[in-house]
């Protein structure tokens, strides 16, 4: 990979790092996502990337397609994604809560195109985030 190259991944990284802290800051409070349902969630947190059809994206970046992704089939995959980030994408758990996160995996798996009728559960959420350990120590999930 080229310097430019690695500069440029670097700076699309870092950008939407920092878009996503000041998404959050933007909606100020200690409720930054007051969004209720999995459709409110995914129209005003995701659909900017992922697109209202949720065909997602190419252009300063690649966000993924949810449309048809067969990704979507064990409910703990997105639902880990969205609580702990991957890749390029930030992690959301620090700001949604497990019914959120919940509600707008199930929303995603049971739309655009989608058909999984298993449901997340708020139990399966919450034992994905991470476990805090003595001060500063970060344990995996269970």
């Amino acid at each position: 990979m080229t310097t430019h190259r690695v500069l440029a991944v670097s700076t699309l990284v870092l950008g939407l790092a920092a878009g996503s802290a000041a998404h959050a800051q933007r909606r100020g409070g200690d409720n930054p996502y007051p969004e209720k349902t999995g459709e409110e969630v995914y129209k005003n947190v995701c659909q900017g990337c992922h697109m209202p059809d949720g065909k997602g994206a190419q252009g300063a970046g690649i966000y993924p397609a949810l449309a048809g992704d067969k990704r979507l089939a064990a409910g703990g995959y997105p639902a880990m994604v969205v609580v702990r980030g991957q890749k390029a994408m930030p992690e959301f758990g620090s700001g949604l809560s497990d019914a959120q996160v919940a509600a707008v995996v199930n929303y995603i798996r049971t739309h655009l195109g989608n058909e999984y009728a298993d449901a997340v559960s708020l139990d399966q959420v919450a034992a994905l985030r991470p476990k805090r350990g003595p001060v500063g120590e970060v344990k995996p999930p269970g």
